[in-house]
């Protein structure tokens, strides 16, 4: 058997789901793929669970199965996408040797993502209000934890002033969130564009931060 550096098997490829689990899977993804076509044509408010059931073909009871309430389907959703995003920014983590490197290759990654993953493009652009609102799933928390944990790491290694890493996390997640969403009601979107001008003006305000502890 193969075995890692330190002598430990290796994560052995995962095992086919069996035939309940396979259908529970399904029918999940059916739901979820469905409330994606649904929310980017009606728009969350004007969306019923009735709709997203008529979408899916699949009986009242089985939606009930998974989900409580068109809510809990949206929410869902927000969280598929922030765990599609959240292995590229740690990819660009490990590969990004200063808090700048990261911030810009950070930017770019997100704004790429927002473009090309036509799905969440098509929801987001349709209920950007809503999509505000509702980022206190646990899959975004997660998500924006670990940013702030990437700012106190950096904080440590004395490649960051001792700033204030919660409000920074907040102003750099709450830059992407409000550019994506301008990117996003654009003709033309350009990643570029918007990455650039988030990473600037993030790099350009926070050398004038105050460190903790001091006052201005």
């Amino acid at each position: 058997m193969s075995t890692g550096l330190e002598g430990a098997p290796l994560a052995e490829a995962k095992k086919p789901l069996g035939k309940r689990e396979q259908t529970k899977h399904n029918n999940r993804e059916a739901i979820l793929d469905a409330a994606k076509i649904v929310f980017a044509d009606l728009g969350y408010g004007a969306t019923s669970v009735r709709d997203i059931i008529r979408k899916t073909g699949l009986a009242s009871g089985t939606f009930y199965n998974y989900f409580k309430s068109k809510e809990e389907v949206f929410e869902a959703l927000m969280d598929e996408g922030m765990r599609r995003i959240r292995p590229r920014l740690r990819a660009e983590r490990i590969r990004s040797r200063t808090f700048e490197d990261f911030i810009r290759n950070a930017y770019r990654t997100y704004f790429d993502y927002l473009a090309t993953d036509r799905d969440t493009f098509q929801v987001i652009r349709r209920n950007p209000n809503t999509v505000r609102v509702r980022m206190d799933t646990p899959e975004m928390i997660a998500g924006f934890e670990e940013i702030r944990e990437y700012i106190e790491e950096d904080i440590r290694n004395g490649t960051l002033p001792d700033v204030d890493a919660e409000y920074l996390m907040a102003a750099v997640v709450g830059i992407a969130m409000e550019l994506g969403d301008r990117m996003l009601r654009r003709p033309e979107m350009d990643p570029d564009e918007a990455s650039t001008f988030a990473t600037e003006l993030v790099l350009g305000g926070f050398r004038a931060l105050p460190h903790r502890g001091e006052t201005k």
